[in-house]
Formats: structure tokens, sequence, C-alpha cells
């Protein structure tokens, strides 16, 4: 059982790097303006925009209208705190 909890934190921190590392491609092919039909933009977009997206809704609907994006920094922040939520509640099942 502990091999597997072991396991599964190592795919959740594997998994929450590149998600962090995509996330902020993303938001620096933003700085220069990408062709929208390149195919790895459109990649970045189509795995980011879920996530981003809501944040961006909900900051809009809470500041207006702000000129600097900070959806991608939110987004990684929110990703850490999940994560970290993830062991703890993992590190819980070894302490068992």
């Amino acid at each position: 059982m502990l091999e597997i909890i072991l396991l599964l934190k190592r795919f959740i921190n594997l998994a929450v790097s590149i998600y962090t590392f995509i996330i902020i491609a993303r938001a620096i092919i933003s700085w220069v303006s990408p062709d929208p039909y390149n195919p790895i933009v459109r990649t970045l977009y189509r795995l980011t925009e879920p996530i981003l997206y809501p944040i961006r809704k909900f900051m809009f609907r809470l500041t207006g209208y702000i000129a600097i994006d900070f959806s991608p920094f939110i987004a990684i922040i929110l990703i850490q705190i999940a994560r970290a939520l993830l062991f703890k509640i993992l590190n819980m099942f070894i302490n068992l």
C-alpha cells in the first residue's frame, strides 16, 4: 500500500510540474503575437483554457477590466494548493 501511495504522489508531482510548465509557456507565448493556427499554440490554448478562463471570468467580475492577465499566476497558485492538499490526504493514508 505504501508503494502505491508513494507512486501516486510522484505521479501527482510530475503532472503538476508539467501543467505548471504548460501554463508558463502559454503566458510567455501570449507576450508575443502568436499565430493562432500554429498547432503548438492551439494545443497550449486547449490545455490551459479550461483552467484559465474561469479564473479570468471571476477576476473580471471582481475587478472589472485589468490590462494585465494574472490568471496564469493564480492558476499556478491554486494548482500548488491542490497538490499540497492531495499530499496531506495521501499522508493520512500512510499514517493509518
